[in-house]
């Protein structure tokens, strides 16, 4: 085959592959074959460590098409689906086996639980959540305040008042009193637990008669009015007060706290007349406002900033200039705004005077 084939190539053809194998037999047969192929090895590898390959090469990866193969790699289907897969292979579900079971990763998770900002983070939630249930009732007792005010006084034909007043109205503390006294039968509930529980310890049958009556009777006054009083006096509102997002004027002495609860009991053996006032009066002031001479008015606050949430104090600045320049002083960020705000108008004056330069050669 290769014979008819050579056949039919011309005589310098036939001569020509005649000198190349010959060639090629004598130089296997000397070793210059393989000494060309060591030169020309080392002859790549020189070019490739030559600084100008080097600086080639940066170019190349400096320049945009590394970032457009990547870019089109990324978004191409068969990336994609390689990755899904990848994700979806149970080597990733084994590398987050062995990963959560690391002991570094349980250290981790430890000293995350155990980090002050969190154990603030999770107790600021809870609070923020009872104010903002707080917030919620405070407001709607608020409007009911004003709607049944607004609608005993069409139907006594009195005028309706002018403007909404700040001092709290009837529902809102007539639901206080109410919290108030769930938590005094609370208390006194379980103390008379404890008294009957000695008392049927000691042998006793436990049979109630009127004396253990007025004696219940006498402890129950004396349980809330202690409780109204503590309150008051203290803090200036009781718990019922405060779930209503209301409170007084002030906190009060210990003189007008018992002024305040004489008020109340007058009110309450005169079938509510004392609190009347409440309703009628510009002030909403009952009896018991009036001998205390204080307020009930609704408590509009608003829940402290997480410790997070507030700008960190600026940092001092530590540069220090060269010899010879004057050190600049920070104090509070203020110097450092001044000598931003002297550099912005600066810049401004050099910009404006070149244009300003820049239109009069244009006009000349």
């Amino acid at each position: 085959m290769n014979g008819s084939a050579n056949g039919h190539l011309p005589l310098s053809a036939r001569l020509l592959g005649v000198g190349v194998r010959g060639a090629s037999a004598v130089g296997k047969a000397t070793g210059i074959d393989r000494a060309v192929e060591v030169a020309a090895e080392e002859a790549i590898v020189g070019a490739i460590e030559s600084e100008a390959v080097e600086r080639a090469m940066a170019r190349v990866l400096n320049g945009p098409m590394i970032e457009e193969a990547v870019q089109g790699a990324l978004e191409s289907d068969a990336v994609k689906r390689a990755l899904l897969e990848a994700m979806d292979s149970e080597l990733v579900d084994e590398v987050w086996r062995r990963l959560l079971a690391s002991e570094e990763a349980q250290q981790l998770v430890e000293r995350i639980a155990g980090a002050p900002e969190l154990r603030a983070a999770i107790s600021a939630q809870g609070v923020g959540l009872v104010g903002d249930i707080a917030r919620t009732v405070g407001r709607v007792i608020r409007d009911i305040d004003e709607r049944g005010e607004r609608i005993v006084r069409r139907l006594t034909f009195r005028r309706r008042r002018p403007v909404p007043s700040e001092n709290a109205g009837a529902v809102s503390r007539a639901l206080a009193m109410v919290i108030d006294g769930a938590i005094v039968n609370l208390s006194f509930t379980a103390v008379a637990a404890a008294i009957a529980l000695v008392g049927g310890a000691l042998g006793d049958g436990g049979a109630t008669t009127g004396f253990t009556v007025v004696v219940g009777s006498t402890a129950w006054v004396a349980i809330g009015s202690f409780y109204l009083i503590v309150f008051w006096s203290l803090a200036g509102r009781t718990p019922g007060m405060s779930f209503v997002g209301i409170r007084l004027s002030e906190r009060l002495s210990l003189r007008r706290s018992l002024k305040r609860l004489a008020g109340i009991v007058l009110s309450v053996f005169t079938f509510g007349f004392g609190f009347l006032g409440i309703v009628f009066r510009e002030n909403r002031r009952g009896w018991a406002d009036r001998l205390a001479r204080t307020d009930v008015v609704y408590d509009e606050w608003e829940p402290e900033p997480a410790p997070w949430s507030r700008p960190a104090p600026p940092a001092a600045s530590g540069v220090v200039p060269p010899p010879g320049e004057p050190a600049l002083q920070v104090e509070g960020g203020a110097a450092g705004d001044d000598q931003q705000h002297h550099v912005d108008r600066e810049h401004e004056q050099s910009a404006n005077g070149f244009v300003g330069a820049a239109g009069a050669d244009r006009d000349a």
